[in-house]
């Protein structure tokens, strides 16, 4: 059993903030010449994806979480006199 529930919102961050540190470490050393405003389009549609990833996995989870609930309550309510007080 899982320790903690997957974000994917969080691991695509992650995956893209590597790459921003990797171009960045790659043109300091030399090894890779580009412009440094090449770097921004990488970061703000690396922060879009996971934003994306995030409401997706949000959108799931939710969708099986009320279908779950529905499937365990199929008896009638509790009270359907329209009155909320327990006696």
């Amino acid at each position: 059993m899982l320790r903690h529930e997957f974000r994917p919102g969080r691991a695509v961050a992650g995956l893209a903030m590597l790459a921003l540190a990797g171009g960045y470490a790659a043109d300091a050393a030399g090894a890779w010449e580009v412009p440094w405003t090449f770097f921004f389009p990488l970061l703000f549609g690396g922060l879009w994806l996971a934003a994306t990833a995030t409401w997706v996995a949000y959108m799931v989870r939710r969708r099986r979480e009320a279908r779950k609930a529905s499937a365990e309550n199929i008896g009638a309510p509790a009270s359907s006199s329209g009155s909320h007080a327990i006696r």
